[in-house]
């Protein structure tokens, strides 16, 4: 859902997710300079109880907090965010908030709070009806986590440190599970099969009458789904995929009744300790029979186990590209194929952005997207990555990363965490919770274009934007049309995870913990000169810069 209301020459947009709001303002340069305005302070209103508490952050004045708590964040009542955008991470889903933005003005020691804008906003629910969407935590390298469980790793905490990783995510796919029962069947395709919650929910659901068939990848993970499968009795409900001509990547569900196809579980989350509690993934549950019958068929292409070529023309077959303009809400494109069409055709998606792309790319960005964010306009276009390449090619990929991020209206973030001492007034940061882990931090696939227009694109899946994802490996994606609460949602995750690991990554950047830059991440300025920016030509209301073009954006305008 999205609000939006302007007063006293202030513009608020609120744009509520499930589990986020994302706040955007905007107020005139003259404004903020002339009524000396030192930034705005954000108080949110829970209408269920009436609980009314004022968002927090952890820059502070010098002058009245010179030495905070590590970790322990600060309310913007007294030291307010000193930018245009912020977002609340603590909404739960279908509750309604108000949220009133305030301009600070004074000094300090002695703010003084002005006219306010209040904006109201229900948050969306998990489940929508058609669409049902999940993200787990995402980052267990995070303040949030080493204040709640004091940096343990999770089998030292308990139940309470997965539960809080999972945000629902696992729970979610036992909920989709346990609707199985006499005649039904579940069909079913992961990359890496190794839960056991999720092996037990699916003996329940044979043990209630339901058929059980699981395709895992056969090729580089056997050993490890096998050693993990061991003497769990999922002996005729599992068969391994042998002779795909990469990976056996999906990660898919399908629930069938009465022989007919209803729905599906789709998305990035593979079936190991890493994927539903360490690094961000993320799940997309459908409720359409058309969708889910797509994913049934593509089942039974893969329980064939033919080789790469026959599999790749019966793929084409079931699921060919939707002609530019398309009108369906919902496509499905699954691989192996022949060609790079679909992968072209997602190129060709994104670099149609009129106001905003958001793409996550968990092993570097295939050659077809760099022009759709190598240039400069007036598209904003985020890219958040676990890394800037790989492979031999990597420093090569890299320095095409490091050209990109160069332009004004392009922002990249790069997946890191904390470590003790790099940033004095936070604390130390796991970076992972299983020590082989392969992806540390951003392993989803999806792209974001034109989220807050009237006809946003969702394209989300198991296949990461590349080559391999389309000509070698067993893959499937999601193209979604038109849903304003589905790109909400998603706009609401990308922007948590991309500020999250956007400061994490500017750590390390030269020069960055000297005590200059130091001082300007620990503190905030004490007049209106924040909005200047740190550099020329990087302000907020510099024409072209990448905060002007996220200022007016993130408001509405």
């Amino acid at each position: 859902m999205r609000s939006t209301n302007s007063e006293h020459g202030l513009t608020v947009l609120a744009v509520g997710g499930n589990h986020v709001v994302l706040l955007g303002w905007d107020l005139a340069k003259e404004a903020i300079v002339g009524g000396g305005i030192l930034g705005f302070a954000i108080r949110r209103t829970r209408h269920e109880d009436g609980d009314k508490r004022w968002l927090k952050g952890l820059k502070t004045f010098a002058a009245t907090l010179p030495n905070p708590a590590p970790g322990v964040p600060v309310s913007s009542y007294r030291h307010p965010f000193q930018t245009f955008q912020w977002a609340d991470y603590s909404a739960e889903p279908g509750k309604t908030y108000t949220y009133r933005v305030v301009p600070v003005s004074g000094t300090p020691a002695a703010l003084v709070h002005g006219p306010a804008v209040e904006v109201t906003v229900t948050t969306e629910r998990v489940d929508l009806g058609t669409h049902a969407v999940f993200f787990n935590r995402g980052a267990v390298g995070s303040q949030e986590y080493a204040r709640r469980f004091q940096n343990l790793q999770p089998p030292e905490v308990g139940p309470a440190a997965y539960d809080w990783l999972s945000r629902g995510l696992v729970e979610g796919l036992e909920s989709f599970i346990g609707q199985a029962g006499a005649g039904d069947a579940l069909l079913g395709a992961f990359f890496e099969f190794k839960n056991t919650r999720i092996y037990a929910a699916l003996l329940a659901a044979r043990a209630r009458g339901a058929t059980v068939a699981i395709l895992y990848d056969g090729d580089s993970q056997r050993a490890a789904n096998e050693a993990a499968m061991a003497g769990r009795g999922l002996d005729g409900m599992v068969k391994p995929r042998t002779r795909s001509g990469g990976f056996a990547h999906n990660k898919f569900l399908v629930l069938s009744r009465g022989g007919q196809a209803s729905e599906v579980w789709t998305g990035s989350t593979n079936l190991s300790e890493n994927g539903i509690y360490g690094h961000s993934n993320n799940a997309h549950w459908v409720r359409d029979g058309a969708v889910a019958e797509q994913y049934a068929r593509y089942w039974r292409i893969l329980n064939d186990d033919r080789t790469k070529k026959p599999t790749a023309l019966a793929d084409e077959a079931l699921s060919p590209l939707a002609a530019p303009g398309a009108a369906a809400e919902i496509e499905t494109v699954f691989s192996p194929r022949r060609s790079l069409d679909a992968l072209d055709a997602y190129a060709q998606v994104a670099g149609g952005a009129s106001r905003a792309l958001f793409m996550t790319f968990a092993f570097g960005m295939n050659d077809r997207f760099v022009p759709s964010f190598d240039r400069t306009d007036d598209v904003v276009r985020f890219a958040l990555m676990e890394k800037k390449g790989n492979g031999a090619t990597f420093a090569e990929q890299a320095a095409v990363i490091d050209r990109i991020r160069r332009r004004p209206n392009v922002t990249v973030a790069v997946g890191h965490h904390v470590e003790i001492n790099r940033f004095d007034r936070w604390l130390a940061e796991l970076d992972r919770i299983v020590d082989e882990a392969h992806v540390m931090y951003v392993h989803t696939k999806y792209m974001l274009v034109d989220p807050l227009g009237e006809q946003p694109v969702v394209v989300v899946g198991s296949a990461n934007f590349s080559a391999a994802s389309t000509l070698d490996n067993d893959e499937n994606m999601l193209v979604i049309r038109g849903n304003a609460a589905v790109a909400d949602i998603y706009l609401g995750e990308f922007m948590r995870l991309f500020s999250h690991y956007a400061f994490r990554e500017s750590l390390t950047f030269k020069g960055a913990t000297t005590p200059a830059p130091a001082l300007l991440r620990k503190y905030l300025v004490d007049s209106p000169r924040w909005v200047e920016g740190e550099r020329h030509g990087e302000g907020y209301f510099d024409a072209g810069s990448d905060r002007a073009l996220r200022r007016r954006y993130f408001s509405g305008q």
